[in-house]
């Protein structure tokens, strides 16, 4: 079964505190999930930041709406239980609420409402639309929204840049990740490798206790197959070494990847898509427009002593 959207978990949530005991938030994901009958992978399943799961992200928020709207409290620190209000709407045997059910309730109106500018009158308030995804779900999917596009964006200026600043980007971004040592030292390795299989080599650390050899291929469309993985590691073996990167702006075959797999020789396959990634990760050929901060309540600071 799909993940639920947080609409429709607001009733089953408020069934679960209906007994009027105090519940913890933890729990309630548990309870829900089996509800819902989510798999593993289901609840599992994180949010673009991979800092919290999706399903927890989307519980969390049905239980603010559900707050918002005077239907649940937080007794204590962590745990919420049902008000009378939530107590008086199971009542009603509602065949579901959501956000329109929810508008009933004026504290719910005054948490969507907000002032257009300062010569609205209270009597016209304007309705901040909620979509479906909860705020966080929102922030999280446009950001992957934007760097896909800036991937994009980065990878078609890359495969348009000289095969010599192909070169310098190559060695920017390995010693952006720790390789090289220094930008002069990989700088001087990087196409001086003096095989044909080989465009350069760098250290594999500061300290360069190992080597590790580079091919990097600035194709278009042309798919990178077997073949030239093949080609690479028998220079590798020319050179008796075991560890190897390629990197091209266009893709790898199934054949290669599989390939690569089966074979002693340690090879790391770096396709446009991925190439574009660790730019932008490492901050090569990108830089900072903006940067948001979302925060929370620190319950710690509000705990007496």
């Amino acid at each position: 079964m799909a993940i639920p959207d947080f609409q429709s978990i607001m009733l089953p949530l408020l069934q679960y505190a209906g007994d009027g005991k105090e519940h913890s938030l933890r729990e309630a994901i548990t309870y829900l999930a089996d509800v819902f009958n989510l798999s593993d992978e289901e609840k599992k399943e994180l949010l673009p930041s991979g800092q919290q799961a999706v399903f927890d992200n989307i519980v969390g928020w049905t239980r603010t709406h559900l707050k918002k709207a005077g239907l649940l409290q937080d007794p204590k620190r962590g745990f919420f239980q049902i008000t009378e209000r939530g107590k008086e709407v199971l009542s009603q045997n509602p065949a579901e609420i959501n956000l329109k059910f929810l508008n009933q309730f004026p504290e719910f109106i005054e948490f969507k409402t907000s002032k257009k500018d300062n010569d609205k009158s209270e009597s016209e308030p304007e309705i901040i639309e909620i979509s479906e995804t909860t705020p966080q779900e929102s922030i999280e999917f446009g950001y992957q929204k934007i760097r896909k596009e800036l991937e994009l964006e980065l990878l078609n200026r890359v495969k348009s840049c000289s095969p010599d600043f192909f070169e310098r980007l190559v060695v920017d971004l390995l010693v952006k990740m720790g390789y090289g040592g220094s930008r002069r030292d990989a700088g001087r390795a990087i196409g001086k490798g003096g095989d044909g299989g080989i465009d350069g080599i760098i250290k594999e650390n500061k300290l360069g206790l190992d080597i590790v050899y580079i091919q990097a291929k600035r194709w278009d469309n042309t798919v990178v197959g077997r073949p030239e993985i093949q080609k690479f590691v028998g220079a590798l073996h020319g050179q008796r070494a075991r560890k190897g990167v390629f990197i091209t702006t266009s893709k790898f075959s199934q054949d290669a990847r599989e390939y690569v797999s089966i074979i002693d020789s340690k090879i790391v396959l770096i396709d446009g898509q991925e190439l574009a990634q660790l730019m932008i990760d490492n901050h090569v050929g990108v830089s900072t427009v903006s940067i948001y901060e979302i925060k929370k309540i620190d319950s710690d600071y509000f705990t007496d002593e």
